[in-house]
């Protein structure tokens, strides 16, 4: 039987500043995708869960407070480093240090550190907010990695989520369109099988006691010349734009409140 392909994380290894700057590689469109993330995590902070917060009006959760965000899987820190400048208390961790060292240079007032998703080295409801963007269709067990953001969050608590749907739509656009028109893609950068459907990040969530309570789609803006321009340059554009889409088709952001005690 052949053993199915393992998801490529070495690659971010091998960005260095290129995290920050290139054009010609996806992690331009990581870099345009967490301009409309960071804009929606910092909006549903401020929203309700109509429901539990009925039943609790002195929910633990003040979205007016200083808040405690751990960023898990932060990469080179965009998301952090847009969550402190709004003015909350971040801390970001991954397991790849060269990627760490980036974000430690972008953005020294940011307490990272290294270590692994399925063993956080933070004590039990430690945060106000957690956030996982672009990480769990990039390791085998994601189930446990939303058990220990759960683990690490407090009664009441965010979780932010951003991952990919598994269909053969999502095949042939995220992978295969990213091999055939954005220059330096490696392989296997994702792979299918690990990408997640939103019942099932839905059940990992109640069965870590936390709620989904909203979900909105992610989409390129195929209406601005900058996404023709990259078809058919393989160089993504400055001024390349996402959008939100009721849609869960492909790409798709989630917040989940973690229940009260």
């Amino acid at each position: 039987m052949k053993t199915p392909p393992a998801v490529n994380n070495t690659f971010y290894d091998t960005l260095g500043e290129r995290w920050l700057h290139a054009q010609d590689d996806p992690v331009a469109l990581l870099r345009a995708e967490g301009i409309i993330k960071q804009a929606w995590v910092v909006e549903k902070l401020f929203d309700q869960h109509p429901e539990e917060d009925a039943r609790h009006p002195n929910a633990p959760f003040n979205p007016h407070a200083h808040l405690k965000i751990l960023d898990i899987g932060c990469g080179a820190g965009f998301l952090a480093r847009g969550l402190h400048a709004a003015g909350y208390d971040v801390h970001g961790l991954d397991f790849s240090l060269p990627s760490l060292r980036v974000a430690h240079q972008a953005g020294p007032n940011i307490d990272y550190l290294r270590g692994d998703a399925l063993h956080l080295p933070y004590r039990d409801a430690s945060f106000d907010v957690v956030t996982c963007m672009d990480f769990l269709e990039h390791v085998e067990d994601p189930a446990a990695v939303v058990r220990e953001a759960s683990r690490v969050l407090k009664p009441g608590g965010r979780f932010f989520f951003h991952t990919f749907n598994r269909n053969p739509l999502a095949w042939l656009i995220i992978i295969k369109g990213l091999e055939w028109f954005v220059r330096n893609t490696p392989e296997h950068m994702h792979v299918l099988r690990l990408f997640i459907k939103p019942s099932e990040l839905e059940g990992f969530c109640h069965a870590a006691g936390m709620e989904p309570f909203e979900w909105t789609g992610v989409r390129p803006d195929a209406s601005r010349l900058a996404f023709w321009k990259m078809i058919f340059t393989g160089v993504v554009p400055p001024d390349f734009k996402f959008g939100l889409t009721p849609s869960l088709l492909l790409s798709y952001l989630g917040v989940a409140r973690k229940k009260l005690e």
